[in-house]
């Protein structure tokens, strides 16, 4: 994914799409057999579409605790139905599963299919808690599994190349790093306006710019403070911000909400200068990321190629797992389970010391 264009297309939303003949034969010659938990809106948007066309991976079944949901997600993206998740947690053609549920379900589900075998890729936040998070991680480090969050900018190339960029002083010395990830209200009946399901900006969108900070600055980072604004009428935090510095000096702050207009941006700002860039997060397939480099009387502008970077992280988790076979275990789980485990007890300190409003 790191190119303009990858072999096999991605469909624009899957209705109607069954696997042709090359699919099929791609599949039963070794692509990794996905089970799919939830039938989440982003999932059919996004998810379901990279799982089933990518070249490493084949969508074998979706499930849902609903049949006629199950059904007619099979339908649009020609994999089998299965209606209860213990059941496709069963079945052993099922080599791994994507999580697509409410955050707070994620624990007890990937648990479940850790448990049954089965290598685990599920949507941010991996889990609510610091203590399950690590419970996870531990699991999975026993029994020699693949365990991942759906973190899809970190697979971005725009982002290795701003972070090179930084490391060869185009913007001099490190300073400051600011991100914001942002989006207009829900409807009513939204899940994420819901607690009892993990719902609220923070664990929804704030993750994000946590773990922006983290993947700029490293993981060794102190929250010094945030602010969390409360819905009265559903219990949760609807936005946010905090602010954190690393032990060289550096501050990061960051804003995340649902009841704003859409941005997903962040700034790298230096001593001689700034480095920007929009669509930071969440950018389209088609999207050719441009970076801002702004000094004091000189503005640059780098475009790179357009990268679809769920794909690309589709297929890093693919490799993970092909990883392990070999070696018996994930040879990067404790690389990737530290900055996890840190992601969420930055998170979990967010929550401590927001002044609530």
């Amino acid at each position: 994914m790191y190119e303009t264009r990858r072999r096999g297309q991605l469909g624009h939303d899957g209705v109607g799409h069954r696997p042709d003949r090359r699919q099929r034969e791609r599949g039963s010659v070794g692509g990794l057999r996905f089970g799919v938990i939830g039938c989440s809106a982003f999932g059919a948007r996004s998810m379901l579409p990279v799982i089933r066309d990518n070249p490493a991976t084949l969508l074998a079944a979706v499930a849902s605790r609903d049949r006629a949901k199950a059904e007619s997600f099979a339908g649009r993206f020609g994999c089998d139905a299965v209606a209860g998740y213990e059941n496709l947690l069963a079945r052993d053609d099922i080599e791994a599963v994507y999580i697509a549920l409410p955050n707070a379900l994620h624990y007890e589900m990937a648990l479940a299919a850790l448990e049954c075998g089965k290598h685990v890729l599920a949507e941010k936040p991996l889990t609510t808690t610091v203590r399950d998070t690590a419970e996870l991680i531990r699991v999975a480090a026993a029994r020699g599994l693949v365990l991942r969050e759906n973190y899809g900018f970190v697979h971005h190339g725009q982002n290795r190349r701003v972070r090179s960029l930084v490391q060869e002083g185009r913007i001099g010395r490190l300073r400051h790093f600011e991100s914001s990830f942002c989006f207009p209200p829900l409807p009513e009946d939204d899940i994420r306006y819901r607690p009892d399901l993990g719902g609220g900006a923070l664990l929804d969108v704030g993750v994000y710019p946590v773990r922006a900070m983290q993947y700029f600055l490293g993981d060794d980072l102190t929250v010094a403070g945030a602010v969390l604004r409360c819905d009265p009428a559903s219990g949760v935090d609807v936005s946010g911000g905090f602010i954190a510095h690393a032990p060289d000096g550096v501050i990061a702050t960051g804003g995340f909400g649902f009841e704003h207009g859409f941005g997903s941006r962040y700034r790298l700002w230096g001593s001689t200068g700034q480095l920007i860039v929009e669509r930071a997060f969440t950018p389209p397939p088609w999207h050719a990321p441009t970076l801002r480099i702004v000094s004091q009387d000189h503005v640059e502008e780098i475009t790179l190629p357009a990268e679809h970077q769920l794909s690309t992280g589709v297929s890093a988790f693919a490799a993970a797992v092909d990883a392990a076979r070999v070696h018996g275990r994930d040879p990067h789980h404790e690389e990737w389970s530290a900055t996890a485990i840190r992601t969420a007890a930055l998170v979990a300190r967010i929550r401590e010391t927001a002044l609530w409003i």
